[in-house]
Parts: structure tokens; sequence; C-alpha cells
């Protein structure tokens, strides 16, 4: 059912009206804009009118018993705040004295029951149950809105990939400590620092002193990555130095060297770029220049500086590079062949600034810099020791000897490097540019390791005056608030050191506390979803955390919740994810068997897929693939949190393995490798869950496109039979879904006869969906059309050119109207070619005679004239492709002369263009294209239309061996009533002939014209996949904004239910008054520009739309007077607008017309002619033609149940589904005469009355079968043309009917004659409405008045309508009357003016009634 996404109603009455109930639950998973049907909570109240219910009390429901409560409903009400409901307007249809607030009026008492057995209704608990929950809104889903065409994507896919990756390979320690000798620059006190990587130098053996240091250093990098070569050069000479940088560049190639110098034992950078080094005899400090060291190291490499005035190194390198690159540049040009050197990109790491000293205080490590970077937990706790404001007897060395391994995270020192990497990561995350900490902190294992601990550097050197450096320059992080959050982590470890201690010394029992941190930050990242940064998009800071969680086999599962979560706000949150490295994390999981990680697996790559599509090799490898394919198994059932696989999990696998293939054929090779097309095939009949259904079909197109062997696969699987079952399933994605996968299976490139058989059998399936309620689907349709034919081109030529002949034939000896016609098929013959019996001589026939071509052509031209403009733009793109194509053939010249003929016979022949947007031939070549003619296309379309729509309940759609099956289905006369039956003011000309088109005609959202100068071109791209996609970028676990209480919409709502209820206790109390007094009291008067025709009141807004006799709709507020709007409706020249009705008017309405062409139109912002749009379109009855002679077409809205009926001249009846825009009943109307006035019961829709041309009216009921379903007829024996057959949606729910020749007469379906019959008027009766609720009606006559009469028969109120003077004489009759559902007004308008006039019924009573 098509609803607000999921929400429910409280409470309803058959007032027409419906407001949206806010889900109590959790928020339920969306298919295509609806929720799985599911049992909504018991309702709390039941319409206000239920028997015993006196006004102002509410009877609720509480678990199946009824209470009444008066004044204490919030005793009753649940003991914690929830949403104010959002209840369904209470109108007033019961059985009940009625009160007035003011006190009893002195009125006559007067007793109010229900006709029809109706009564039944009110004391029936399921009947009012079913009304509380099942309404929806309709034609407000997200197909209506965007017409099935994507959203220009609001978000460019970032690289976030690693593509230009390099890896640090090998790294050189230079050590320059000279242990023992006192460089000459360097001020060392006494006691100094002297821990080098925490080695003593002074601790004897001194000799190996410098080999322990070079070790231990070694030893430390090898900690942040383990795959890099070490090499260490303790104290190295220049021609060493120069050596080993040369030979490090040429091992490791393009990739990346590491070039750590600790300088504590030479003297300082100079300021001009040198460092120093020594001679081999180490007598002397030999400076290297940075220019010389830059040749030999070239590019990339990153530097780590320990040494005082570090600065001046960073001062001098960029400057030496420069000059490099321009000598480089010199080189090349001389040379051509010349290779130059790279001397970018390079990273530094410097200790301190030009003229800072490393420190010397005794209490830290010598080489503070080096410890900062490659033992950051060993320094944060000798940190954390020496700067602890509190006196504690825990010394540095004790802390740093904190027990554990830094790789395993359950022991404490683990466990701090895990907190450690995940709040440096954090703080980068949250202060450098994207870019920045994508290229630092996820390139390259070394980099992202030393820059993590270099923020470290950052917060404990500038204590003791260095401040480091690096570049590229990264910002102050000290002051950041999470440093806060490492500060507790290490004090609540340091804590429980004194029992560590005891555990590993005394053997005592004690386990250690692990830290709260990353479950307060999981929960820091909840808080953030359910908060407004989540809406305004500011990323979240707790990412890289939840990030370094998903390690934790602990918190995994809650942190992939929470992801899920995340990612579900749209496709910013999934480019964030993506950005800061998650993929690999997700990716290596599919190797995990662990059940409970399954389905927020799913819904994660589902949500990264939607996004990102380039991740299609990387499901590849390792079979990753397979973790879905397994999941999509028909009888896959694990538990899940105490659930089975829910279906809506085997949907997102069926999209993820779409996405696989789209595009991408090793993914479509291995996923027919598999069992996949098998479970989509069995999934297609799944009956609950359209989203599955959908996707399956999505999923078995991608599988098949442009690749045979998938195809011969689906061959042999029976799929296209198969998907063949869902031509008729109640949601139009899942119809269109399968349109696609047709689409997608033509064209196997060996085109044998099996091939031709398999593709014209799924055509003439396909074929049905011509007549499809939603745009979609056709669009979907055309898209397979055009394929079909660019596959048999050279046949539709022909089948092209013989329809040219049909329609010159046609226009040279149109069809008698002799009933006969249907016996020529699918094709027309003029008499010359007819059999004696109506059949066409076997000689006339054409090369593609009863060929699936012929019927594919046909329709293609049918929806040429389609009145939805997308679907008539394709249609049309088809036609010119195939005419432009027929032109420029070995015929061309005889086609061109053929439809020169046709253009010069059909101007001779009186006929309207078919809409405002018309077939227009792109290209200078068939100037003179005809557009088929109306006549043949009426008949083509009863034709086609009518065997397809005449098959039996079942769904299974079976192509027929040939057309003679098919036709043989309708046997029935197209013979229509003469115009003799028609009643004469059918076509008076009292006016002048209509005006057409003078308005703007809305089109839908979005809707792009095609290029007019453009050869049209073949196929017809499809839009569907990519628009199916969206779904799931769109969020999906929030309640919708109408839902959350706060939001605007939901305000609005709430506003208008107020308004709504407001408005029916002001009408509520009416019903004496508007039958004791005259309806005299002029109210306004409106100036509609045009003869106004048809008249609808909104019943909450003071809107009232009127149609003109054209095809223009006017939009007024009655109230003030003022134009809203003002729009064409589109139908063609010769139609005219039938009827009218507002829909979903508890909310915000749309307004559904219905033009005598069979067409219905649907138009949201109605009330705005700049934001005025086309919601949907479509023929809901097939005959082709505008009709001025009998009825065009009635219809009827339920808004119940979302069900329109329809009929008019043809001889069945037709009921509409607005959920699944299908046409799911065709009820035979049972009578040789039109329909002229069809009419329902409001409350349970089931029941429907007709009335007819010849007099007649029919009960019926859609319940039972329809060759059963009418079950009382009354007929009229002066055979008088009913005008009006009206139930009431309220009050006594009276059945009243008014015939052409006065008479009017109230009914009741139990009984066999009228409970009342009276003569309204002798005159001509033009027109009757019937109140809603109050017991009255109004006609009009041919004699230009109005008269208002109460139930009983008494005359209220005779009013002549005002007509302007110039515009003709008095006496012109009545074209239009309409009662407001609610309030006491009458319109009323009269022809030959363009007045329509509003009276009221006024405080006047109206005296004795005549004898």
């Amino acid at each position: 059912m098509s609803h607000f996404r999921g929400q429910s109603v409280e409470t309803q009455a058959a007032s027409g009206s419906d407001l949206p109930q806010p889900s109590a639950g959790p928020s339920q998973p969306y298919t295509n804009g609806r929720r799985p049907s599911r049992s909504p909570a018991p309702p709390s109240q039941r319409p206000s009118s239920a028997p015993g219910n006196k006004p102002g009390q509410v009877t609720s429901f509480t678990n199946g018993t009824i209470t009444d409560d008066e004044d204490d409903e919030d005793d009753a009400g649940p003991s914690r705040p929830t949403k104010p409901p959002l209840l369904r307007s209470k109108s007033e249809h019961g059985l009940r004295h009625e009160h007035d607030d003011g006190g009893r009026m002195d009125e006559e008492h007067y007793e109010w029951g229900a006709r029809h057995g109706f009564e039944d209704h009110y004391q029936s608990e399921d009947i009012i149950s079913q009304l509380a929950n099942n309404w929806y809104m309709y034609f407000t889903d997200k197909r209506h809105d965007s017409s099935g065409k994507p959203k220009s994507p609001a978000f460019e896919i970032q690289d976030w990939r690693m593509r230009d990756r390099l890896k640090t390979v090998s790294a050189a320690l230079a050590i320059c400590l000279n242990i023992g000798v006192e460089p000459p620059d360097q001020l060392r006190t006494t006691p100094g620092a002297k821990f080098e990587a925490w080695q003593d130098p002074t601790i004897p053996p001194v000799t190996k002193a410098l080999e322990n240091i070079g070790k231990a250093i070694q030893a430390q990098y090898e900690t942040l990555a383990i795959r890099t070569r070490y090499k260490q050069y303790l104290d190295p000479s220049i021609e060493e130095t120069k050596k080993f940088s040369i030979s490090l560049r040429r091992n490791a190639k393009d990739e990346r060297v590491l070039f750590h110098y600790n300088g504590h034992g030479v003297p300082k950078p100079t300021a001009s770029g040198e460092i120093w080094v020594f001679n081999r005899g180490y007598t002397q400090y030999i400076p290297v220049s940075l220019y010389d060291l830059q040749h030999w190291l070239q590019a990339p490499t990153i530097f780590v500086w320990d040494c005082s005035e570090a600065g001046n190194i960073l001062n001098n390198y960029h400057r030496f590079v420069e000059k490099h690159e321009q000598e480089e540049d010199e080189n090349a040009l001389r040379d051509p062949n010349y290779e130059k050197m790279t001397f970018r990109p390079y990273i530094h790491l410097a200790a301190c600034n030009v003229k800072e000293n490393l420190p010397t205080n005794p209490l830290l490590p010598a080489d503070l810099f080096t410890c900062c970077l490659t033992t950051p937990i060993e320094m944060a706790l000798w940190y954390y020791v020496l700067q602890n404001p509190l006196k504690t007897n825990l010394s540095p060395e004790r802390a740093k000897k904190l027990g554990g391994r830094l790789q395993e995270r359950r022991t404490p020192l683990g466990e701090l490097n895990w907190i450690f990497t995940a709040i440096t990561d954090t703080i980068a995350w949250t202060t450098l540019p994207r870019h920045l900490f994508r290229k630092f902190f996820r390139q390259d294992l070394m980099v992202a390791a030393l820059f993590r601990n270099f923020l470290l550097a950052q917060r404990i050197m500038p204590v003791y005056n260095c401040h480091p450096q690096s570049y590229p320059e990264l910002p102050d992080t000290r002051q950041h608030p999470l440093w806060e959050s490492w500060d507790m982590a290490v004090d609540m470890a340091l804590q429980q050191l004194p029992m560590l201690e005891r555990k590993e010394n005394e053997g005592i029992d004690y386990e250690y506390v692990n830290s709260t941190f990353f479950t307060e930050q999981l929960t820091a990242f909840e808080v953030y979803l359910t908060r407004g940064d989540a809406m305004s998009q500011k990323p979240p800071d707790q990412l890289p955390v939840v990030l370094q969680v998903l390690l934790s086999q602990q918190h995994r599962l809650r942190a992939l919740i929470l992801l899920g979560r995340f990612l579900d706000l749209g496709p910013w949150a999934v480019q964030l994810a993506l950005s800061i490295g998650i993929f690999p994390y997700v990716l290596k999981l599919l190797q995990s068997a662990a059940q409970e990680l399954k389905p927020v697996m799913v819904f994660i790559w589902t949500r990264v897929l939607a996004v990102d599509i380039s991740c299609q090799s990387d499901l590849i490898k390792d079979s990753g693939y397979n973790y879905f394919a397994a999941i999509m198994k028909p009888q896959e059932t694990f538990p899940v949190v105490g659930a089975g696989v829910r279906d809506e999990h085997k949907a997102m696998c069926a999209f993820i393995l779409a996405m696989l293939c789209k595009g991408y054929k090793p993914g479509q090779v291995v996923c027919n490798s598999t069992d996949i097309m098998t479970y989509c095939l069995q999934h297609l009949l799944h009956p609950e869950n359209p989203l599955l259904r959908q996707w399956s079909c999505l999923c078995i197109s991608q599988l098949w496109q442009d690749l045979p062997e998938g195809k011969w696969r689906g061959i042999r699987e029976n799929a296209h039979l198969k998907l063949s079952f869902l031509i008729k399933d109640i949601c139009p994605e899942v119809r269109a879904a399968m349109a696609h996968a047709m689409t997608t299976f033509l064209g196997i490139p060996e085109l044998t006869d099996e091939v031709a058989r398999i593709e014209e059998g799924i055509a003439w399936t396909m074929l049905e969906m011509s007549n499809d309620g939603s745009p979609i689907v056709r669009k979907e349709l055309l898209v397979f059309l055009s394929h079909f034919v660019l596959r048999y081109e050279s046949k539709f030529l022909v089948a092209a050119y013989e329809q040219l002949l049909e329609e010159k034939e046609y226009l040279s000896s149109p069809p008698p109207e002799d009933g006969q016609d249907h016996k020529m098929g699918l094709h027309y013959a003029g008499p010359e070619n007819r059999e004696p019996d109506g059949t066409i001589k076997p000689i006339a026939y054409g090369v593609a005679h009863d060929s699936v071509f012929a019927a594919c052509w046909k329709h293609v031209n049918i929806l040429s004239v389609d009145p939805h403009p997308e679907v008539q733009r394709d249609a049309t793109i088809i036609v010119d492709y195939v005419h432009h194509a027929l032109v420029n053939s070995a015929v061309g010249t005889q086609a061109q002369n053929l439809m020169d003929d046709i253009v010069r016979r059909a101007r001779k022949v009186t006929r309207g263009d078919m809409s405002q947007r018309t077939s227009v031939m792109g290209t200078h070549t068939v100037i003179a294209q005809p557009m088929p003619s109306p006549g043949l296309l009426k008949r083509t379309a009863s034709y086609l239309f009518g065997p397809l729509m005449g098959m039996d309940g079942s769904n299974v759609p079976t192509p027929p061996a040939s057309p003679r099956i098919q036709r043989s289905v309708s046997q029935r006369s197209r013979k229509g009533p003469s115009l003799d039956a028609a009643p004469p003011e059918q076509h008076d000309q009292a006016t002048s002939p209509a005006n057409y088109h003078v308005a703007n005609e809305p089109s839908c959202n979005g809707y792009k014209e095609r290029s007019l100068t453009a050869v049209p071109t073949l196929p017809i791209a499809s839009t569907f996949l990519e628009w199916s996609i969206e779904y799931f970028r769109e969020p999906q676990m929030k309640a919708p904004e109408a839902d959350e209480p706060g939001s605007q919409e939901y305000n609005e709502r709430l506003w208008r239910r107020a308004r709504n209820e407001a408005v029916l206790r002001e009408t509520q109390p009416q019903k004496t008054h508007a039958r004791t007094h005259k309806w005299n009291s002029q109210i306004g008067i409106i100036n509609n520009g045009a003869q106004p025709a048809k008249m609808t009141f909104h019943q909450f807004e003071n809107y009232v739309a009127v149609a003109d006799d054209g095809n223009t709709v006017n939009v007024w507020d009655w109230k003030q007077n003022s134009r809203k709007s003002r729009f064409s409706n589109g139908n063609p020249e010769g139609s005219k607008i039938s009827d009218m009705k507002f829909i979903n008017e508890d909310d915000q309405a749309l307004l559904m017309t219905g033009s005598s062409d069979g067409v219905l139109r649907i138009y949201r912002n109605y009330d705005s002619e700049e934001t005025v749009e086309l919601a949907a379109a479509w023929r809901a009855l097939t005959h082709m033609v505008p009709s001025n002679v009998n009825s065009g077409m009635v219809f009827d809205w339920q808004q119940v149940n979302g069900q329109v009926l329809v009929a008019g001249d043809e001889r069945v009846i037709r009921i509409w589904n607005a959920g699944s825009e299908l046409c799911t009943h065709e009820i035979p109307a049972r009578s040789g005469s039109c329909v002229t006035s069809l009419t329902s019961d409001q409350m349970t829709g089931s029941i429907f009355v007709a009335g007819f041309g010849d007099g007649a009216i029919r009960v019926f009921d859609t319940r039972m079968k329809p060759q059963e379903s009418m079950v009382r007829k009354w007929k009229d024996e002066s055979r008088q043309w009913v005008r009006s057959v009206h139930m009431q949606r309220g009050g006594q729910r009276e059945l009243v009917s008014a015939s052409r020749n006065g008479t009017v007469r109230l009914w009741d379906i139990r009984m066999d004659e009228p409970l009342k019959e009276l003569l309204a008027t002798k005159d001509v009766l033009r027109t009757a409405s019937t109140h809603e609720h109050l017991p009255v009606f109004a006609v009009g006559t041919s004699a230009h008045l109005v008269k208002v009469f109460d139930f009983d028969g008494h005359e209220l109120s005779r009013l002549e309508p005002y007509s302007s003077f110039l515009q003709g004489s008095k006496g012109t009759p009545i074209a239009s009357t309409a009662f407001h559902p609610h309030r006491m007004v009458l319109g009323c308008a009269a022809r030959g003016g363009y007045h329509i006039n509003l009276f009221g019924c006024g405080s006047e009573r109206v005296g004795p009634s005549p004898p």
C-alpha cells in the first residue's frame, strides 16, 4: 500500500479525510517508501460518532475492552511521555441525538439513523479497527515525486583509496654520539640528561654502550614497522655517510627511505645548512651539506632530526631542493635523454626550532624526541609521573615498567598503546585537513606511527622549552581536549600498578581492570547520532575511535551497529567513513564466521556500495561475495539476536550482488558460477517483501546484462517465464524492475529461431504493461520496446508501413457503426477487403499481420499520446526513429507519399491535437509525419486492451501462441450507445466553443523536453536502476521528518488536525438548522473568467476547484474570493473534464481530475501556479478519443482503501488501486447503456452504486466475484438519463438519485422500491448535488433555477444564480452545483456565464410546508 512512510492512523471517520499517526514502535526498514505490513498498535480512539459517544467524549480501546473516558483521559495514558498522536479527524456519521454547544435548540427533535443496514458498521469493532489502522496517503511515494528519475548526485565520490601508496622500506640510523667527548658548542650540565634510547652510556662496559644504544634504537623502531630494513651507522664518517646514503636509495628504488640522525655528539647544524659527522680517525668533525645529502638520498624520504637547533635544517632544505630542481631542468634542456632526479616528496620531523637546545634535565632522557617518536607509551608514563601535581611514591622508572606487551590489547601496556593510537588518530582527524590526514596517517605504516607519536612530542617538549618542528607543518595540538582522556587512561592504569607488582612478586590474585575509554567513546558516538550534529552533517570526533574498536572482539558488534547507524545518515557519512580507512576492516570481516555480525555487515556493505561502486574488485578477492550469496539462500535462517534472517537482509544482499555485477564482467562471471540467479528466481514470488522482489529482478538483470552465458543460464532456468509472473505484482517498483530485467535479457548475439521465439514471447507478455497505471512501469516498457525495435528494426519498418496503409484506409472509409468492427482484430481494412462476417479477407493480410511486431508498433503509437509527459516523450522518440528509418529506407519515397496523403486527408477530419505535448518529428526529412488517427487509435486500443484486461484473476500471464487466442477472449460488441440515447444538452452549444490550452499545463517533477533538432536515437536509456539505488542512500533507520515531534512537518500536521477538528465541531450540530432554514444567504460571487462546468470543495481548506468546459482548472479561495492557481489539465480538444476530487484531504491534499478521454490525472501543489506538478496520470478507460456524446467518464474516489472507481461508455466498471496503481477489478456493468454517475460507501469501500443512461440504477458489492457482484437493480420505466446518484458519507448515509426528468428518489440498498420519490422540477434537471452530512440536496434546472430540498421533499429555497446581462439571457440552464462537504455552503453556476454563486443557509426559517 502506498502511504506515509510507515505511519498508521489511530482514528478515522467516513469523511474521506486522513491524518497520519507516528508509529510508536521502533523504526522499521522501508521498502520503496512503505513499511512491511504489520499489525499496528491498538487504536486509542474510535470515531466520535460511534454509538454511545457523547459530544466531547472519547471512547478508547484498551486491550480489546472499551472504556469511556471523559475528564480522566490523562490517567489512562502510559507512564512515560509519548509523541502527541496525529489522530484522524473525526467526522460525525453516527446514530445519536445532536446537541448544540449552547444548550438544546428549540427546533424539533430529530432522530438520526443510518440507511442500508450500515448501523452495523458503527457497532463492529473489526470495521472500526480497520478504519482506524488502515489509513494511508496516496500518490505521495518517492516514485510520484521523481517519476523514476534519479537525482543528480548531491555528492562527489572522493578518492579515498591510497593510489600513490608508499612504503618506508629502508632506514638508516645515523647515531653520532662519540661517547666521552663533548662537542665544542654543546653545553652540558652536571648532572645532566644521559639516557640514550633508555640506555645509560656511563654504565660499564662503556665500550659496548654505543653498540647497545644502536641496537635499542633499532628495536624501538621495529615496534613501529617491523618490515622496514634497518641499518645502524654508529659514529659514521663522511665517506661512510655518502656510501650508505647512496646504497639506501639504490636498494629502496622508488619507495620511501628513513634517515634518522642523532647529533648529540657533534656540533649543531649550521645556519647555512650543514650537519656534522666524523673523519675516519675521529679527530675532526666534518660538515655534510644538505645539498649533498639530497643528492645521495633523493626522494621520497622522511628525516628524523634529534639534535639542537634542528630548525636550521628545515630552513635550508627547501632552498637546496629548489636549487637541485633548477639544475635538473637545465640538464634536461641540454640533453633530451637526461633522466631527472626527484627530490620530492620529503617529510621532516625535527626536535626543536632555530636557537633552541635540547633539554639537559637529568630527569629526562637525552634523546627525548626519539623516545617520544619510538616509545610513546613509556615516555608518556614517564612524563605523567614527572608532571603529576600529587605527591606519590611512584617513580618514573617504576611507571615505565608497567606490565604487558604493546601488541596484546588485553594487557595494561597493550591497552594503553591501543588507546593512544585511537586518541592521536582522533586528534589528527579533528585538526588536519582530510587530504593531509589521509596522506600522513593512512598511507604508510611508519609515517603514520611517527606522526602519531610526534603529537606526543608536541605536547611534552614545549614544557622543556623545545618546540618540535615538522614539514609539512602540523597545527599545535597541545590543548586538544582528548589529551585529558589520555591522562585519565594513564592514571587508571598506574593506579593498579602496585597491585600488579604484588601479583607478580607475591603471587596474589588480582585481575587487571580494563579501561572504560572505548565504552565511553562509543556512548559519545551514540549520543552524537541522536543529536542535531548528525543532522547538520558535522563530522563526529569519535569516528577514528570506532575504527580502533573494530579490532576488539568485545566491542565489535556494538561498534558495527553504531557505524551502520552513522552510514545510514547518507552519502556524506559513507564518504567520511571511507576516508578515515574503514574499508579494510569491513572487507576483512567478510572472512568472519560470526553469525551475529552478518545483519550489520550486510547493512554496512549496502551503504558503501550505494555510494561507491569501485569496491567491486575487492569483493571478488578472497571470495568475499560468497558471504552475501550464502545469506541469499531462501532457506537461510541463522539466529540473529533471537530472530531469523530478515527479508530486508536478503534484499540488501541482492543489491550488493547486483552492484558487484553492474558494468563489471569479472563480477558477473563469478556470480554466475554460483547459484545466485537460482536464489533470486525463488525470491521473485516472495509474498511479503516487495523490496526483495524488486532487487531480485534487478540482480538478475545485472547477472545477464551483455553476458550471453548469463542469458542462456536464465533460459535453462526458465527465468523469463518466472519473471513474467510479476506482471501484475502489487508493487509498481517490482513491475518496473521486472521490465528492466526483461530489457537486459534481449540481445543474445546468435539470433537463432529459438532465441527469436523466446524474445517474441517476452514481447507479447510485456505488452500487457502498456495499460499499467504507473508511469515508471510504462517508461520501462518503452525502454524494453526501444531495444526490441532496434533488434528487429526491419520487421518494425514493415509494421510501420502497413500501419500507414491502414491509416489511409481508415481515413478514406471509416468503420460503420454496426458492432462488427472488433472482428477485424488487430488490423483495419476497408469494406472491400472484409468478409461478410466482418473479418479481414486473407488476401488483404499484410506481411506483419497479427504479428507481435504489429502489436508492439500499435502500442507504441498509443503510448505516444500517453497522458504522462515522460511516457509520451519516450514513445514519440521510438515513433520518430522508426518513421525516420522508414523514410530513409528502400520504400522511403512511397512512405513519404503515404504520409503526405494521410496529412492531407487528416486536415479534412475535424480533430483536436491530442495534447499540448504532441509528437514532433525531430528531423527535416519527415516534416509531414502524421499523428496516428485518433479514430484508428481508439479502435486499436479497444482491441488491444480489451482482452488483456479481461483475463481471469490469476496472475499467470501466458504469452499466446498466436494473437487469435488473445482475440477470442473478448467478442463483445464495441458499439456505443447511439446519439439518440444521449440527452440533447450533451451537445448543446449555449456558449461559444470551449477554449483549450489557455493556461500552462503542469508537468512532472524534473521533466525535460526532448531535442526537436536531434535525430532520434535508440535504445532509450533506462534510469530505473540508478533511481532504485538511491533508496539505499537515504536514511532508513530515522523516522520520517513528519513523525519527529517538534519538526516543522509534524507541527504543521498537528495544526491541520486541530483545524480539521474545529471545522467538524462547528458543522456537526447544523443538521436541524440546515433542514429548517432557507438557503438564500449570498456568501459571494466568483468571476471564474470561463464557463464553470464542474466544481468541488475541499473539506477543510477554503478551496473550490472549478473546471471549465475545455481543459482549464481554476482553484479559488472562496472565502477570500482570490484565485490561487490556474492550469491546463491537458485533455485534448473536444474532450472535457468530467469530474474532480480532492484526495488525502486531512493532510496536504492532491487534486484528482478525470476527463472524458478516459484519463485520470493527479496534481500536487495545485494551489500554486509556480509549483503545481503532475504526480500521476494514466488512462483509466482505454478508449482513446474524446467523446462529445454520452457520459465520457465518471469516477469516484474512496480514501478509505485508496481505490478509484471508473466507468463511462465502456461495458465494464473498473476499479483502480492507488497503492498498486493497477486495475484490480473489471466489473461487468450489465447494461447496454453508459454509466452516468458513480457513488460508493466511503466507510468500507465495498459497496458502490452506478446510475445509467437508460435510467437504471445498479448496486454492486466488490467482495463478490465480478460476474456476481451486481446485488440489486432498480429500473426506471421512463428510461430517463440518471443525472446523479450519491451516497452520503455521514448523516444518515442517504442514497439519492436524480433523473433528467426531475424525479429524485431516496433508496435503501436492501429495498426493491425507493423509500421516497418526488418531482423536484418539471423542467429538465441539469445537475443534482447532495450534501455529505446535512439532510439536504439541490437540483439545477434548465430554467436557470437552483432548488434546495430536505430529504422529506420540502423545498427550502429557490435560487437564481447571477448572470451578467452581457453574457446571455436570464433563462440559461444551470451548468453546475456543488455542496461544501461540511459547511452550509452551496456553489452554483449557469451556462453562458462565468460567475459562480455561493449561497449559505441563513437565519430565515422555512414556512409551513405546502400540503
